[in-house]
């Protein structure tokens, strides 16, 4: 019987082990994009359902669900879900959809940090709730969380840009009477420092008190840029299509990307251009941080 109990605690401790959670950046990342199946309408309260069923998924980098996300894979799964068609990563999100101001911020809203030691960079995404509260998919707990933007100096100070992609006649504003996401789950406890009490930040359960939001003025590579233009960065041909990873590459450094397919001798030849630009000296500009950061022979090419 003995031998029995220990054989049976021997493989409970077998499958514990082999469901650990995927490595938060792992050595070979998916690059591939995958586009979420839609599943919802665009409203508030679809968004509702998937904030609440997705918290304490993963973080993991490069993923966009639909069990582990980074912070951009996040929020472009959630409106993707909907039939929202969003730009998968951060800075691109901050350069699309209706501008707001932090005031004005409603349900479902996309709100912009910089992160990182460049103050003027979009390196993070979350998802505004309402009183403050947004979920993200962070970097630092390394799952999806709630944070707070009136209790948090750190998100506080790095907020850019807000922009909103839900459909207006589905937004309301959050109010007192309205259910927030979290309330029907279990509160936690405060921890008490003293005469002092903390609310834990993971899963928030008290309205907070508004505060005034302070954003910088707006920074010029994060401002809506014109989609229209015939000058073209080229970042190389091939047989085929390129390299997944190569796509991706230009997405994570801000860029939009054009793949141009025609048959030569009997093959299928792709060109990815970046782009458009109205002036050759825009895409000359351009053409230095791509030489830089992507693809050392790209070349101009103007395309009319």
């Amino acid at each position: 019987m003995k031998k029995q109990t220990l054989i049976f605690l021997s493989l409970i401790l077998l499958s514990a082990c082999s469901q650990k959670k995927p490595p938060h950046h792992p050595k070979h990342p998916n690059y591939a994009i995958t586009k979420p199946k839609v599943k919802y309408k665009p409203t508030k309260k679809s968004l509702k359902k998937m904030v609440k069923k997705l918290q304490g998924s993963p973080y993991v980098w490069a993923e966009e669900g639909p069990n582990n996300f980074d912070c951009s894979g996040f929020t472009y799964y959630m409106y993707g879900s909907m039939g929202i068609d969003i730009p998968r990563v951060a800075r691109n999100q901050a350069k699309a959809g209706k501008r707001i101001s932090p005031e004005n911020l409603q349900y479902g809203d996309l709100i912009f940090f910089a992160t990182s030691h460049n103050r003027r960079k979009i390196t993070h995404v979350g998802l505004y709730l309402g009183d403050g509260w947004f979920t993200h998919a962070s970097t630092v707990k390394h799952e999806v969380v709630y944070s707070n933007l009136f209790t948090s100096a750190y998100y506080k100070k790095r907020l850019r840009i807000c922009r909103r992609y839900l459909p207006e006649s589905h937004i309301t504003l959050a109010s007192a009477t309205t259910p927030k996401p979290w309330e029907t789950q279990a509160k936690i406890p405060q921890k008490t420092r003293g005469n002092n009490v903390q609310l834990e930040e993971r899963k928030p359960q008290e309205t907070t008190q508004n505060k005034a939001i302070v954003i910088k003025a707006p920074m010029k590579e994060i401002e809506q840029s014109s989609a229209s233009g015939n000058f073209y960065i080229q970042a190389g041909s091939f047989i085929g299509k390129p390299q997944s990873a190569l796509i991706y590459k230009i997405t994570r450094h801000g860029f939009n990307h054009k793949l141009i397919q025609f048959p030569k001798e009997g093959k299928s030849i792709s060109k990815l251009l970046i782009g458009p630009y109205t002036t050759r000296a825009a895409a000359t500009t351009v053409l230095q941080k791509v030489r830089q950061d992507i693809k050392k022979d790209a070349f101009i090419a103007e395309i009319r």
